[in-house]
């Protein structure tokens, strides 16, 4: 049995990236919804740059088939990179080399596609017995509020696992998985999680904190996650595994701690939300903003009149 591992830091994470995408087909037909564009990046290199940013410099990705693109955006264009020095273009050539740099990758495949659990459980080897982070791609963190940072400190101080929470309105929670939770004395935005359910009717929903997707797991996930039966869905839900770790003491890896985030969110896992994160993001940009935002309140105004 996989005995507490707070003490030891937190250098891993893992982002699943083996989704269909199929709320944006046909977009994503031949294209990995991570490599949607958001203004000019792929979704997916915000969600690295995050756990970089954070500390984590290893990073495995969970793919599958046709997600080839991924590997390639985070590996070298030689022939992309010689042509832009041969033109001098300096500043498009450190774009391209960002994500380069930003951590080492690694890669594999998830086979058949079980769900969230079954997709953090093959990332059980290049774990090694480790707390790890857990970052979905659907969820992009601004990076003015370090969440991760946030959740990491939390579990190197309690350790056990630790999620994200968000308050949503109780029409929306059974969208997510939801917390039942109390407070633990450790902070304000801190608190024990008693109760897990994957997106439950409003009527059962223990409370309106979901769970978004940030996690920081004890290794003893892993031994919880070989005995987890496909449950909503027919697939092996992480939300699942962590509800079984609420009921274990510290000692056997147990114990769960939900972070309130409050900061800057956008969904890019729907399309309307997904449009409006570009928007929100564009608008913010020095390079973009001010031209972008004059355009749009001479759009709003004109759509009004009409």
């Amino acid at each position: 049995m996989t005995t507490i591992s707070s003490r030891i830091p937190v250098t891993k994470a893992v982002v699943p990236a083996a989704g269909l995408g199929t709320r944006f087909l046909p977009a994503t037909k031949a294209t990995p919804k991570e490599m949607l564009p958001v203004v000019d990046k792929p979704a997916i290199q915000y969600v690295v740059e995050e756990a970089a940013s954070a500390g984590l410099s290893d990073i495995l990705m969970v793919t599958g088939r046709n997600k080839r693109a991924l590997e390639d955006h985070f590996d070298r264009a030689y022939e992309l990179e010689e042509l832009l020095a041969r033109k001098g273009d300096q500043d498009r050539l450190r774009r391209v080399r960002e994500s380069v740099d930003l951590a080492n990758m690694h890669y594999v495949r998830q086979g058949d596609p079980k769900g969230l659990g079954h997709a953090v459980s093959v990332a059980e080897q290049h774990v090694a017995g480790q707390p790890f982070a857990v970052l979905l791609g659907d969820d992009l963190i601004d990076p003015r509020d370090p969440l991760l940072a946030r959740m990491i400190e939390v579990q190197q101080e309690l350790g056990g696992s630790v999620v994200a929470l968000m308050e949503v309105d109780p029409s929306q929670i059974h969208l997510y998985g939801c917390a039942a939770v109390k407070a633990n004395g450790f902070g304000e935005d801190v608190f024990q999680v008693t109760d897990l359910i994957e997106k439950p009717e409003t009527a059962d929903a223990p409370s309106n904190y979901a769970v978004i997707g940030r996690y920081v797991l004890d290794p003893s996930v892993f031994d919880v996650l070989r005995e987890t039966p496909p449950g909503r869905g027919g697939e092996i839900q992480l939300t699942d595994a962590l509800r079984e770790l609420t009921t274990r003491d510290a000692e056997s890896g147990g114990q769960v701690h939900g972070v309130l985030f409050k900061g800057r969110r956008y969904d890019t896992g729907d399309r309307a939300d997904y449009l409006r994160a570009i928007v929100r993001l564009a608008s913010e940009r020095e390079d973009l903003g001010p031209e972008f935002r004059s355009w749009l309140r001479e759009f709003v105004a004109s759509e009004l009149q009409d």
